[in-house]
């Protein structure tokens, strides 16, 4: 316990007073002070000028990352028939009806993305409860409502990124590991800070893109520089 309290005393010094960095700095910073075991996922919050509680301030969409996200994405698929059958040659990992609906109202969640044939869409409709407030349900928007089942597995497994503004106007997501070259992990940045951009919503007023900051997922955050983090 000590030693961990030792790392952590040392990535909050090597942290403090430092912030609006440039996106090459920020990614350094949080690259060298990673200190867990495992392999640390590097996360990004965007605070935005939107109150999403107003239908024409919400943002949503999504993002295919340059370098991918690292993440082994396990993907769940309610079809049935032929279109069952291109989602399981696709690689989700977990196809059904009715029994998906069971398994899930069960508690088994064992998948971090749903994706759904339209024709499935009033039996899905019933898991709202469950999958709304984990961000799993299926949409249009962002491509995980289709008759494509298998382009869409393929994209979520393939650094495909979604994201949505919580009450607060906050946007957050993984953007790849630690252990990425510092290059990629700014590129995959700058990627994420795009597609929020481009999904500015018609009723955003003012300042839309207030703070950028990045953080490893045990490890201190540090603010990003917004003009470094909109540079193509």
């Amino acid at each position: 316990m000590a030693k961990i309290a030792k790392k952590k005393a040392a990535a909050r010094a090597a942290f403090e007073g430092k912030s609006n960095l440039t996106v090459e700095d920020a990614v350094k910073l949080v690259k060298d002070n990673a200190s867990a075991k495992f392999d640390e996922t590097v996360e990004i919050a965007l605070n935005l000028g939107v109150d999403p509680r107003h239908a024409d301030q919400m943002v949503r969409g999504v993002v295919t990352l340059p370098a991918g996200t690292g993440k082994d994405v396990r993907v769940a698929v309610f079809a049935r028939g032929p279109k069952a059958d291109e989602a399981k040659e696709a690689g989700a990992e977990v196809v059904g009806a009715e029994d998906l609906l069971e398994s899930i109202q069960g508690g088994k969640i064992d998948f971090d993305r749903v994706i759904a044939t339209p024709d499935m869409m009033p039996l899905v409709g019933r898991l709202g409860k469950i999958l709304g407030p984990r961000n799993l349900m299926p949409n249009p928007k962002v491509g995980t409502v289709t008759v494509d089942v298998a382009n869409a597995v393929k994209a979520a497994k393939g650094g495909e990124v979604q994201f949505k503004a919580e009450k607060a106007g906050v946007v957050h997501a993984g953007i790849g590991k630690v252990s990425f070259d510092a290059d990629k992990l700014a590129e995959n940045l700058r990627a994420f800070v795009d597609a929020v951009s481009k999904a500015k919503p018609t009723g955003a007023k003012g300042t839309y893109m207030k703070k950028v900051s990045i953080s490893s997922t045990m490890g201190p955050g540090v603010s990003v520089d917004v003009t470094s983090a909109t540079q193509a």
